[in-house]
């Protein structure tokens, strides 16, 4: 009987994630500015780690936050079912 790889989430690249590093500049910018006032988000790690946090504006009002992560599990999931 063949085994079969288990299925992997995450996959382990090894190069610098440009894109991540693009969007992070754009925010810095918008922030810096004075337009960017607050962030609720998860950041993935390697080796399967993340963190959920929330700064600014978005740590002093949850209720705002919630609904904003609210409308990123939406989006994810629409691009999960291959709908966006």
């Amino acid at each position: 009987m063949m085994r079969r790889q288990p299925f992997q989430l995450i996959t382990h690249p090894t190069a610098l994630s440009t894109d991540t590093v693009e969007c992070l500049e754009q925010l810095l910018d918008e922030a810096r500015c004075g337009k960017l006032i607050g962030l609720a988000f998860a950041a993935m790690y390697r080796n399967r780690k993340y963190l959920p946090e929330a700064c600014g504006e978005a740590h002093r009002n949850p209720t705002f936050a919630r609904g904003m992560v609210a409308a990123l599990d939406d989006m994810l999931g629409r691009r999960q079912r291959g709908e966006e």
